[in-house]
């Protein structure tokens, strides 16, 4: 619910202060939930990816999303397609996220994306709703699409932090799947100074035992699974009585915008097909070091 135009430049060397210029770059259909959808695609799972679109961008959106096979249902928002901008510098391996903040949606919006959302609903088999919402969206949409999920009897997997997430447990989502930044930023934040997490390897495990405690109560008053990625680091999971980790392989990183997303997509596509957890959340590491190895964004090839 929050589209956005990935532009990725990638430089031999990024100089402060000085022109900079690159002849390899690319522009790409992005934003959390058209990335899980592109690498769900290409895991060969059917999908269908639900947003608002409007303005003079939306052409280039949609020949962005048709060019990568990513099916497509979309309502009028008379509101303008964001960019946002991914800085690759070779250098120092260094990967720099610009990020525009979206246009308000315009009044009626919602009302149309949810009567969108009931007519498809029943043609698939899982929800998965990722990332945050564009301004002008209440703050009763999202939960009220996972209980519509739930209530038909839809496994829903929740890829988002704060308000939307909270709102949304008592309609006992099956997985929540933030990193640990937007885990902490929600349920503890006095683990998160400004927008950085204090060192969780630290304090000889203190954080880590903060954040089992939240899991184990989460998962036993909602009944989910909670899957928290690390970066590089290693994926806690949690599921009613158990709490695990999850080394992640070691890859050499090109650009790891939208790692994240194509974690989601081969978590849920696992999940899928009926996999343990741990089984899933290793799919999940394997998708998302493919796509770190990629200059093109929430892809897997």
């Amino acid at each position: 619910m929050n589209p956005t135009l990935q532009k990725t430049l990638r430089f031999s060397a990024l100089i402060p202060d000085t022109v900079n210029r690159t002849s390899t770059h690319r522009v790409d259909a992005s934003g959390k939930g058209v990335n899980v959808s592109r690498v769900l695609t290409q895991l060969g799972k059917p999908c269908l990816h639900l947003t608002q679109l409007g303005e003079s961008l939306r052409p280039l959106f949609l020949d962005r999303c048709e060019q990568d096979g990513v099916a497509l249902e979309w309502v009028e928002s008379k509101s303008s397609i964001r960019f946002c901008y991914t800085l690759i510098n070779d250098a120092d391996a260094s990967v720099t996220e610009l990020v525009e903040e979206a246009e308000p949606v315009k009044n009626g919006t919602e009302a149309r994306l949810m009567a969108a959302y009931r007519r498809l609903l029943p043609g698939y088999e899982t929800v998965i709703i990722s990332g945050t919402m564009a301004a002008g969206f209440s703050a009763v949409l999202v939960p009220s699409m996972v209980r519509h999920a739930k209530e038909s009897g839809h496994p829903v997997i929740l890829d988002l932090r704060g308000r939307d997430l909270v709102n949304s447990l008592e309609y006992t989502p099956d997985v929540i799947k933030p990193n640990l930044f937007e885990f902490a930023g929600t349920f503890a934040p006095e683990l998160v100074v400004g927008n950085r997490l204090i060192d969780h390897t630290a304090e000889g495990g203190a954080i880590k035992n903060r954040i089992r405690e939240i899991c184990r109560a989460l998962c036993e008053q909602y009944h989910c699974r909670i899957v928290l990625t690390r970066g590089a680091e290693s994926v806690w999971y949690a599921e009613p009585g158990s709490f695990g980790e999850y080394a992640v392989e070691r890859v050499k990183p090109l650009n790891t915008t939208g790692s994240g997303d194509a974690f989601t997509a081969g978590l849920a596509a696992s999940l899928m097909e009926e996999a343990t957890l741990r089984d899933a959340v290793a799919w999940g590491v394997h998708c998302g070091g493919l796509n770190a190895g990629l200059l093109k964004v929430g892809a897997i090839r």
